[in-house]
């Protein structure tokens, strides 16, 4: 990587450790409440600690952007040494987390905050085409320019089976999800211009379901790009899960497929029967 570039995002990016290093990824934790105890995500707490909280509880966890103070002593140590930081955020459509960041890099010279407008690996897509842009010595300034154009064209759905983690985190009505239950509906939970909406809803067996669902995500190869695509999921059973991934290269030959494991944000407002497919798009999703 260029020496001077420091390519950084939050932990709702959704890398992987064997991700995060080999694109030299740093990574700043957004913080996780369960009852009294604050952790930080994907450090001191993982997703089977939240669900096993709130089998025992009820309760689900509050998520906390990372404030601004704590981003300026994230940010300090690259500012001492000199280097130039390309940051990727949440959506600011769905956190704070955004602004904060903002705030923060304004007391340092050369640092750039990017909005991804996305979240998981939506954003992690992003991380790594910077990642790259910087291991080809391209400077930062133009890296953010073409990171920026690249966002609208990022392809980033899930599906959930379950709606219980979002009817308790206040994104449906007790009414959806009583009909989603009674009709055997999985809503498909789409990314777009930085908002979570509700696309195609499948009904049926869920693993069944997510079959139909990649079908239909890559129908249209002429229009992807077939470098990486990622299989992201919060806790969904492995067999189903490696039979998405067989699915995913059967329908189109991506160079890489990623598994992937969401972290503990994405985790405590979807649950964990949740799967996407998330991946580039050569023209901007309208």
């Amino acid at each position: 990587m260029q020496n001077n570039i420091i390519i950084s995002a939050d932990s709702t990016c959704d890398l992987s450790l064997e991700l995060r290093e080999r694109y030299n990824v740093s990574i700043i934790p957004l913080g996780v409440t369960l009852g009294d105890k604050t952790f930080f995500d994907g450090v001191d707490i993982n997703p089977d600690d939240i669900y096993t909280h709130h089998a025992k509880t009820g309760e689900l966890p509050k998520t906390t952007a990372a404030n601004v103070g704590d981003c300026i002593d994230y940010f300090k140590p690259f500012a001492e040494q000199g280097k130039t930081v390309i940051h990727f955020s949440l959506s600011s459509e769905l956190s704070s987390t955004y602004n904060n960041t903002c705030l923060a890099a304004a007391e340092y010279d050369n640092i750039f905050v990017i909005d991804t407008r996305n979240l998981s690996t939506g954003s992690g897509l992003l991380v790594i085409a910077a990642a790259e842009m910087a291991n080809q010595g391209i400077p930062a300034d133009q890296i953010v320019e073409k990171i920026t154009a690249l966002i609208p064209c990022v392809d980033a759905s899930f599906v959930i089976d379950k709606l219980e983690y979002l009817h308790k985190g206040g994104r449906c009505s007790a009414l959806e999800m009583l009909g989603a239950n009674v009709l055997k509906l999985k809503p498909c939970i789409e990314v777009k211009n930085g908002k979570m909406g509700v696309g195609k809803k499948y009904r049926g067996k869920y693993s069944a379901e997510l079959i139909k669902y990649v079908a239909e995500r890559l129908n249209n190869l002429d229009d992807i790009d077939l470098d990486r695509v990622f299989v992201t999921h919060a806790g969904v059973d492995s067999d189903i899960v490696n039979a998405v991934v067989e699915k995913v290269k059967q329908t189109a030959p991506f160079k890489e497929v990623f598994l992937t494991r969401a972290g503990c944000t994405i985790s405590s407002h979807c649950g964990a029967d949740t799967l996407g497919v998330l991946f580039v798009r050569k023209s901007p999703i309208q």
